[in-house]
């Protein structure tokens, strides 16, 4: 791959990252509040989303990259009916803005609790635009790997998988300021954080071999794309289905079981921080054999 890419794989992960983060942490949230009280659920989750802004800061550092100047960020505007990409430029930064009111709201206490969470409700929606409007951006009719619906379905699971992983290894950071009474309720939220990681998982393991079958069936520049994936990078492409498999699979189940066990403090953090770690580097093996494999056909 060439820097522009790299840069793209950058930007694209770390988005991904922050998106996904923060649309686990509003559910999460909305489900912690009403069973023990806002300042617990601060407590929890405000960790994790003073997260979000730094990565999505990153992250369209890295677009700079490719864009190669700041100002064809300004130049995306005009086109936003009619390009994917204006549109992904338009939410990203969309998107920055409300997390960082968000996260000042939270953090000063401003308005009231009704009002922040109205606000953080709509992040979590503009951050969902965002991975969509990131997948579409591939939809290319000269890029025949792309431009299938696998392609928006799994930047979206992919965000949701490390944003429901990331929320767990967030949530065992504190552990150890909880009583008694309250540990329960947030291990039942790593249950429900690694119940969601084995399906998310699952999604992608079904469409994969879909798309797999499809390009297998287009010809030309599908099938050389296909032929990459399983031959020139097909080490790579097994090893992240194995790394996925553990990280979001195994561990994820580990970390579900450990969560019903007393005691298991400092093995639930190991597997969630474990399991966050793999899945992170499986969706970034992914996104590197998406853009190393594209075969473009016509100019």
């Amino acid at each position: 791959m060439n820097t522009r890419e790299w840069a793209l794989l950058a930007f694209t992960i770390l988005g991904q990252t922050a998106a996904g983060l923060m649309i686990a942490l509003i559910i999460v949230r909305a489900y912690l509040t009403p069973k023990v009280g806002g300042d617990l659920t601060n407590r929890l989750t405000n960790r994790p989303l003073f997260l979000v802004v730094p990565l999505m800061a990153l992250a369209l550092l890295a677009s700079l990259f490719h864009l190669g100047s700041p100002l064809h960020i300004a130049r995306a505007v005009p086109n936003l009916g009619s390009s994917w990409v204006s549109r992904e430029v338009v939410i990203a930064v969309t998107f920055i803005v409300f997390a960082a009111l968000y996260t000042y709201l939270q953090w000063r206490k401003v308005g009231g609790e009704g009002l922040r969470n109205a606000i953080g409700w709509i992040t979590a929606l503009i951050a969902l635009a965002y991975i969509y409007a990131m997948g579409m951006v591939y939809m290319i009719a000269t890029q025949p790997a792309w431009n299938t619906i696998a392609t928006p379905v799994t930047f979206i699971v992919g965000s949701l998988l490390i944003g429901s992983l990331g929320m767990a290894a967030a949530l065992v950071m504190g552990h150890a300021g909880l009583k008694k009474t309250e540990t329960p309720i947030v291990n039942n939220i790593l249950q429900m954080l690694a119940i969601s990681a084995i399906v998310l998982l699952g999604i992608e393991f079904v469409v994969l071999p879909l798309y797999l079958a499809y390009l297998a069936t287009q010809g030309g520049a599908a099938l050389q794309s296909l032929n990459m994936m399983i031959g020139s990078y097909g080490f790579v492409f097994l090893l992240r289905l194995l790394v996925l498999f553990v990280g979001a699979g195994v561990l994820a189940a580990y970390l579900y079981h450990n969560a019903s066990v007393a005691d298991k403090e400092q093995t639930l953090t190991t597997l969630a921080y474990s399991a966050f770690a793999l899945a992170l580097i499986g969706e970034a093996m992914g996104r590197f054999i998406f853009y190393a494999t594209h075969y473009r056909i016509g100019l």
